[in-house]
Formats: C-alpha cells, structure tokens, sequence
C-alpha cells in the first residue's frame, strides 16, 4: 500500500515543499480575535473568466478587504482532459484588468482650466476615489505566496499524503472497478429511473483480495467512506444545513488511479494547508458540503466557514452559460466596458448590502458590504443596463486628471485604429483637442470607443458637405456663414458654450424670414454632415474657430 502512495509523490520533492502547513484554525473568529481571515477563489481553468466567475471572485475580495485579510487565487486544474490553453492566464489577467494604478499625467493644457473646472465642481462625480481598480489577488500562481504552489497540479503529493492517512484509519479504501463496470452501474440505474451511484463493491475485499488486485491492477482509485451521520453545519448564508449524503450517495473517489484528486479531497486538504477561514462559493456546492466535512473530520481537521453564494441569472431567470460570448470579461475589456462598471452591475443585482445604488466604486463596495445581508435569492443580471453605469464610472473618471490623462491617451488609439489614413489633419490626435472633446461629451457617452462611433465622425474627419445640401435648408446660406465668420472673427475668438448659445440666437433673431432651429440646422450639416448630434455651439467649441471657419469657407467655395 505504502509502495502505491510513494508512486503517486513527485520524486524528490517533500510534501512539505508543496505546501505550507498552517495548523488547526479556531472554530470561529470571534473566539480568536487574532485570526486572520483568509478566502480563495478557486476556478477550474476549464474556460475564461465570465461573469459569474467574476462575482464570486468578488465576493471573496471584497469580504476578505473588509477584515484587512487576504484573497487568493488557486486554480483547479486537475482535471486535466478538459484544460483549455490559455484559460488559467486569462483568469489572472481578467483579475487584475485595469487593477494597477495609472500614471500621472505629464501634460497640462492651460487652455482647458474652465473645462477642467466644470467637471471637477460636478456634483454628480465622485471625487472620494477616482482609481481604477481590480480584484487582484494577494496571492497566486504569478504573484506567488507562502501557502504555494496555486497550482494544484503541483501539489499532488499533499493529496497523495492526505489519501495515505485516510487509508491508514480505514476512512478510505482502494476502488478497482474498472470504467466499463461505472458505466454500466450508471446505464442500469438511469433505465430503472434512479439516481446513479456506486455500489460500494469494493468498499468489503479483505487485505487478500486488495493484494492479489493490486499485482495485476497497480493504480487502482481511492474512495472515502461515507459512514456515519452528516455532522450539521450553520452556513452563513442559507443557515443550519444537514445532507445525508450516506443514504443518496455511494462512496465518493477521491484519488483517481492517475493520482489526481477529485474536487471533493482537492479542495479540502488545500482549504486546510492554506490557512482559509471562510469558503465562499457558489450555492450548487451546498449539496456537497457536508461531505466534505466528513472528510475534515476523518483528517482531524477543523473546517473554515461556509457561505453559499446564490446564483447569478440572467434576466429572465434562465443560467448564465458559457456559451453565450458576451459574459466572458475580455468580451466587455474589448468593447470599452469599465471594470468598475462590471463590478458595480454584478453587485447591484444581488444582494449583500443596505441599498442598491448605482455608480458604486471599489472601496465603496468594500466599505458597504455586509455578509449577513446575502440572501438565498438569485441574482438576475440585466445586461442592457450595463452602458448606463458604465457612463457613470465613465463620467467619474473623467472628472479625475490622472485618469483623464489615460483617456486621452486610449482615445487617441481609437482614434488611428477607427480612421488611420482617412485623417485629413493629424492635429485631431492633439491631446488636447482630444481632452477638450472628452470633457464636453461626459456624461453624453456611454464608452469612449462611441466617440469614434459614425455620429462622432466629424470630430476627426472633414464631412463631405455641397452648398446644394445647405441650399435645401435655406436660401441664405451666404448671409448665414458670413456672420457666423464674422463671430469667430471678433475679439472673442475664446468664446465658450453658453456665450457661442446666445451669439447665435442674436445672430438668428436678426435674419428676417428664417427661424433659429433652422440657422442651427444648416449650421450642424456644415460643421457635422449630420442632421443630428451634439448642440451647435458644443460644436463650434470642439472643433475650435480654426476648424470651424474652414469647414464654413469650405461650403462656400463648393
């Protein structure tokens, strides 16, 4: 038996390099006002990270920052048939997407400081943290830690060393069915309309019978037995819960005969060398629990505490699925949605807190969260309220000088990827034009990527305008532009938005037989090309009084 287990040891390395041993943890926190809190988020990277992922995720970081514990990242990839290349990097690097903090901004635009002045007064912006910030683990497989590896692929000597003391107390026993004879358990069970399960048939060979299957079956499974009553357990979420796993269940494997774990032992023994306090996972892991508290009574281990998290739905009530491209996060990354945009959706739809507002921020989530308030109602997610906060975080960021300054710079490679050659004028790539149109269009914008949208074309290409356009609004498209001219032309060249709005309702009142939304009208078309869009002296501000002047001219010389 001792010869099997040292096969399944990686050579040469001790169980004690693989993992460090923690010791026994106090029941419960409040016993021990020392204890620290520790959680994990341990996925399978089975697939990328999508969103109700995500929210687990955060639900363990934002619990473990309000007790100033720590949050780790373990990857569950045992499962080695159904490991999908690139999975376990894209789970860190969703994590921490956008979690580092952004440069200062080196350049200073004089010109914008009424501007600047309007957003920072905003009374809608949050000024308390303007950072963007992401879940990032305090430990894991990049980053490392004390309680390594994250990688439970390489910790199979601690499962191995685990298997072997549940072996030796009889908790455990060697399985030599073969998948044929599973199979056929299963087909059977299901064509009689039961629930499959194993029938335990090895659980009675004597040490003979183990000995004489081991010379001809060297790398038999391990199964724990499910003897005894479920001890009862107080989840913080659902409350007192009790599963007779015994009567519904046959004996569960626990090492298969590769020397992988299964989920059940894997998540245990690593729980316990790790150090966790508190396991918040998804409600499906219920049923579950009370085996694996069997199993950290048969190693004498104290278990952490549990929370079941409720599922997140989508709207209608149906399971979000992996299936559906838009719920992995490098999907919302890739389309301009804020991180913290998603976090704030995420918690919004569920529960956790006093009140459900919007435009919630990191450290407010973290402040404001209050385990005890989590109920077992499932969370419908509706995505199609996904752009309105994300124009709050937008707006928020926007108000900060630090975080604008990264704007600027993201707009501008939107800018050349939306239109590289067809730029008339490289001018347009100015960071200050480019901060100038940001700071007008806050609030109006949902993502930055909508101001490259085909509306927002003007702002970096010339339109395409004929006088015959203009004509068909009105016959005094000459008379019109002249005095526009003239406007720009004054000492006032500086003129801001609501000054721009009155001159041009002067400008208007003093035509005779043409009304003030039509001088707007054929204004926007010169300016725009377009029938609609942002107010006309908004217009004018953006693109400046050299540009505007020469898109007039440019109409009157066609």
């Amino acid at each position: 038996m001792a010869v099997f287990l040292k096969r399944l040891l990686h050579p040469g390395r001790s169980p004690a390099a693989l993992g460090r041993l923690m010791g026994r943890r106090e029941a419960s926190l409040g016993t021990d006002p020392g204890a620290a809190v520790r959680v994990r988020f341990a996925p399978s990277p089975t697939g990328f990270l999508h969103l109700g992922g995500l929210r687990t995720a955060l639900y363990n970081y934002i619990f473990a920052k309000k007790h100033q514990g720590s949050f780790i990242l373990r990857l569950e990839d045992t499962d080695q048939t159904r490991l999908v290349p690139g999975a376990a990097e894209n789970i860190e690097d969703m994590l921490e997407w956008a979690g580092q903090l952004l440069p200062t901004c080196q350049n200073r635009y004089d010109d914008l400081s009424s501007l600047r002045e309007n957003a920072q007064n905003s009374k809608t912006l949050s000024t308390t943290c303007a950072l963007i910030t992401g879940v990032p683990p305090d430990e894991s497989p990049r980053r490392g830690g004390p309680a390594g590896p994250y990688l439970q692929s390489q910790r199979l000597a601690l499962y191995a060393q685990a298997a072997e003391a549940l072996l030796k107390s009889g908790a455990a026993y060697l399985c030599f069915c073969s998948p044929q004879r599973l199979e056929l358990l299963k087909k059977e069970a299901l064509r009689n309309r039961q629930t499959p399960r194993y029938d335990n048939r090895c659980r009675s060979l004597s040490q003979a019978q183990v000995a004489q299957k081991l010379a001809t079956d060297p790398k038999p499974a391990i199964r724990f037995r499910l003897d005894g009553e479920a001890p009862a357990f107080q989840d913080l979420v659902y409350g007192w819960n009790r599963h007779e796993v015994a009567s519904v269940e046959g004996d569960p494997v626990i090492l298969k005969s590769d020397g992988f774990p299964t989920y059940h032992l894997a998540s245990v023994v690593d729980d316990h060398h790790m150090g966790i306090s508190h396991v918040l996972r998804g409600s499906e892991w219920l049923v579950s629990t009370s085996k694996h508290l069997l199993l950290y009574q048969a190693l004498g281990w104290q278990p952490p505490h549990f929370a079941h998290l409720p599922l997140l739905l989508n709207k209608d009530g149906s399971k979000l699925s992996k299936r559906q491209g838009d719920i992995f996060l490098e999907h919302f990354a890739a389309t301009g949605f804020l991180p913290d945009a998603l976090l704030d959706i995420i918690t919004n739809c569920g529960s956790g807190f006093a009140e459900n507002q919007m435009g919630r921020t990191l450290p407010e989530l973290i402040a404001q969260f209050d385990l005890s308030r989590v109920t077992c109602h499932s969370a419908l997610l509706d995505l199609e309220k996904l752009p309105e906060f994300n124009r709050l975080h937008l707006r928020r960021l926007v108000g900060d000088e630090t975080q604008r300054c990264q704007l600027v710079g993201q707009l501008q490679a939107l800018v050349e990827e939306a239109f590289g050659n067809q730029l008339q004028d490289r001018e347009v790539l100015d960071p200050a034009y480019v901060e100038r149109i940001i700071l007008l269009r806050q609030g109006h914008i949902c993502r930055l990527q909508d101001l490259v949208s085909p509306a927002y074309s003007y702002l970096w290409t010339r339109p395409a305008v004929g006088r015959a356009q203009l004509g068909a609004i009105s016959e005094k498209v000459d008379i019109i532009a002249k005095r526009v001219l003239g406007l720009l032309e004054g000492p006032g060249t500086n003129l801001t938005q609501d000054v721009l709005n009155g001159e041009l309702k002067k400008l208007s009142d003093g035509l005779e037989g043409i009304k003030h939304s039509n001088v707007m009208k054929l204004l926007r078309v010169a300016l725009s090309g377009q029938q609609q869009g942002p107010p006309v002296a908004e217009m004018m501000v953006s693109l400046g009084p050299k540009e505007v002047r020469e898109r007039i001219q440019k109409v009157l010389c066609s």
